[in-house]
């Protein structure tokens, strides 16, 4: 019993000695105001994802449809690409590389920058068994879904850090 606690306790000291801490949540400025999420495509999953999240942090969100002058976080660009790794001895792909890039940019209602125009792409390795197009099949989508997920985060932990910086100066 006491080398248990006495070993939480050591493991305590040094997660806390090697700088670990959890992430902070997404928090914005108060005067961002409302933000509106654009993208060339109307029912990009991306964007809402993004909308979802923003609210969640606080940030009242419009539609993207919305005339008036708003925080604006525009993705330009959404590209989707599978790239096959490896073929077996008829020639055929076995394994594949999926890779979702994402170009976004946003923009205060000033027209002020605050994320400058970046692309951030993401890569998953999957394998595909030729004879079996069915699993192939579900378990891409399972990996779309999932990379959607990351770009998200991914997108708002660049928004994170951004705002992050101009928080200090505007106090």
């Amino acid at each position: 019993m006491i080398r248990t606690r006495l070993t939480a306790l050591l493991l305590a000291f040094a997660l806390s000695a090697c700088g670990f801490h959890l992430r902070d949540a997404l928090v914005l400025p108060d005067d961002m105001g409302q933000v509106k999420v654009t993208s060339r495509d109307p029912y990009s999953p991306l964007a809402r994802t993004l909308e979802r999240a923003l609210e969640r942090a606080g940030a009242p969100v419009v539609e993207a449809d919305a005339e008036g002058r708003f925080t604006t976080l525009a993705l330009r660009s959404e590209r989707w690409a599978s790239v096959p790794l490896s073929i077996d001895q008829r020639g055929r792909a076995q394994e594949y590389t999926l890779r979702y890039a994402v170009v976004f940019a946003m923009v205060d209602e000033n027209g002020d920058e605050i994320v400058p125009q970046q692309a951030v792409e993401l890569a998953r390795d999957y394998i595909s068994v030729p004879t079996d197009s069915t699993g192939t099949d579900t378990e891409r989508e399972l990996l779309a879904r999932e990379l959607q997920r990351e770009m998200s985060a991914s997108i708002l932990r660049r928004i994170d850090a951004a705002t992050r910086e101009l928080r200090p100066a505007a106090q």
